[in-house]
């Protein structure tokens, strides 16, 4: 059996990467062709072009549709060795079908373990160069559009502005309000805060402060006084792609954060958490779905299996994206939303591998 799991591990492994280098390959001219005109109107520099942008798309994309590669590389080897009559002569010689998906679970555990890998570790800085060059040669300037931005930046300290330009780092009727406890010891209100970039602290322009104590209260009055209160450009600069550029580490970290600020895109950054560990499990369930269905030998042969393996992949990420819709909208919790396709097509699975030859 030592020779025929090599053999399907090649199989397996080989028509994965093919798989990947075939469409990737066709990705990248057509977003060439698309992004060229930005390209010569900003003069990008061809070796960005190639080593910062291209260089870093590439693992990025082949990541993002890994599974479906999983599954058109199952799906074609495998319906090929049933149209060869291989898998009958598999079957015939004592071995179960049970024994025989022994390797293709070992490679879609090899699949599973690099895709996690590069998704949670190595892409992450990849997509930072990547998003970079996008943000100066192709995207248009961020703009913060928010209105009425609350921030807890720290616990018992809230921070309040009407709004934010990112233009010149302006916040605009700022107010800052520490508490101890439940009890208000203090508040500042001012026309307008500018980040200084030299010094790495905002200019807050005519203040009025009020500090509570138990003998009373002190108010303090003033045209300018330099401050930080824990929060930078950078925070209201950001776009949400800014989630693709950190490890799991970092994410965490980054969760933690925006749940004591009590920001609203928590639900996306929930999203991208489980779905850093859902998608590669996916690997297994496409890969079971893929033997099953491919392992009989059919008339239509290879043609077939192809197209309805394409169907259930098509229809897997698309039911992953409209699942997920449910978490943004706050109508299902993002780890639930996330998992829900696995535990629909992983009963799909089941269900076709019960029907496959054996």
């Amino acid at each position: 059996m030592k020779l025929l799991d090599w053999y399907i591990i090649r199989k397996f492994i080989g028509t994965y990467f093919y798989a990947i280098i075939l469409i990737v390959g066709i990705a990248v001219i057509f977003d060439l062709a698309e992004k060229i005109d930005d390209f010569l109107e900003k003069d990008a520099p061809m070796y960005d072009i190639i080593f910062r942008y291209y260089l870093n798309f590439i693992p990025y994309f082949a990541n993002l549709f890994s599974s479906l590669f999983v599954f058109i590389a199952v799906i074609f080897f495998t319906s090929k060795m049933a149209y060869n009559t291989e898998i009958i002569a598999i079957l015939s010689s004592g071995v179960s079908f049970k024994r025989m998906l022994y390797p293709y679970f070992i490679s879609a555990t090899i699949i599973a373990i690099f895709s996690f890998v590069l998704n949670s570790f190595i892409i992450p800085p990849a997509n930072a160069v990547r998003l970079d060059f996008e943000n100066k040669y192709i995207k248009r300037p961020y703009v913060n559009t928010d209105r009425n931005i609350h921030r807890q930046v720290r616990p018992g300290m809230f921070v309040f502005m009407r709004s934010f330009n990112t233009y010149n780092n302006t916040a605009y009727n700022l107010s800052i309000e520490k508490f101890d406890g439940n009890k208000l010891v203090s508040k500042l209100i001012a026309d307008n805060a500018q980040w200084d970039s030299t010094k790495e602290k905002w200019t807050i322009n005519r203040y009025y402060i009020r500090n509570y104590t138990d003998s009373g209260e002190e108010i303090i009055k003033g045209d300018k006084i330099d401050s930080t209160f824990y929060l930078t450009p950078s925070d209201f600069n950001q776009r949400l792609k800014i989630i693709e550029t950190m490890n799991l580490f970092q994410l965490n970290d980054f969760i933690a954060e925006q749940k004591l600020q009590g920001a609203d895109t928590i639900e996306y950054l929930l999203i991208e958490k489980h779905g850093r560990f859902a998608y590669p499990f996916s690997v297994f369930i496409l890969t079971l779905i893929g033997v099953s269905l491919s392992s009989r030998k059919v008339r239509g042969g290879i043609g077939l299996h192809i197209g309805l393996g394409l169907a259930l992949s098509f229809s897997y990420i698309l039911f992953m994206r409209f699942s997920t819709m449910f978490a943004v909208g706050g109508h299902l919790p993002p780890a639930i939303s996330v998992w829900v396709p696995n535990f629909l097509f992983a009963i799909i699975a089941v269900g076709l591998y019960r029907m496959a030859p054996k």
